[in-house]
């Protein structure tokens, strides 16, 4: 039996990122950090020896040229990819586009901090924390983890929060402990699986 391998990539630093501004679904490239970023991550892969059979990205550009960038690396630029809007970042609603900083002196800081802080209270417009699992998950248990569980070696590039949907059911997280967990840009987290979908290990390419 092939090791049941899952990869999770976090894009690299994306334009709004470096602008301190909500991104959302808005569709902003990476920065030339992010694009360091991605490549290192590819390097970090390459290094542990690792090799896939497929792989999944939102349908936002920052998630797709961060997995490019890895595979270019890997030299799998050939492999099967497939995009999905599931896998999309949480959507900020009437906060995208805003900085950061310009929403707290509209709202108010308390506000904004239940809005990006809160596991489900939506910013207006948009999604809560809670919202983006709900697409986020099912596609994963539908379509991602049986792959893992026949032996499919996996990589999967997306956000920050769209993520945190996988590594909360892959972790046990509770709601509390999913809102805590904070992802860096341009950082694998490997897993691989036990046979009934848990962890058997770890191993987070952070430094």
């Amino acid at each position: 039996m092939s090791e049941r391998l899952l990869v999770l990539v976090r894009h690299g630093q994306s334009e709004w990122n470096l602008k301190n501004l909500f991104t959302g679904w808005k569709d902003p490239d990476l920065t030339e950090l992010g694009v360091k970023e991605a490549t290192e991550a590819g390097r970090k892969l390459k290094a542990q020896g690792l090799v896939f059979d497929v792989a999944y990205t939102s349908v936002l550009t920052r998630a797709q040229h961060t997995l490019d960038l890895i595979l270019g690396e890997l030299g799998q630029k050939g492999l099967p990819i497939s995009k999905n809007l599931a896998l999309n970042e949480r959507d900020y609603g009437d906060l995208s586009g805003l900085n950061k900083d310009d929403a707290r002196k509209k709202w108010g800081e308390e506000q904004v901090l239940i809005w990006r802080r809160s596991y489900d209270v939506p910013p207006p417009g948009g999604e809560s924390l809670k919202d983006t699992l709900a697409r986020a998950l099912p596609y994963y248990v539908q379509e991602i983890l049986p792959g893992v569980l026949n032996g499919k070696r996996t990589l999967v590039a997306a956000h920050g929060n769209s993520l945190r949907a996988l590594i909360m059911v892959l972790e046990k997280l509770s709601p509390e402990g999913i809102l805590k967990r904070e992802l860096a840009t341009g950082v694998p987290i490997i897993y691989r699986l036990n046979a009934d979908s848990t962890v058997a290990s770890k191993l987070d390419l952070a430094g």
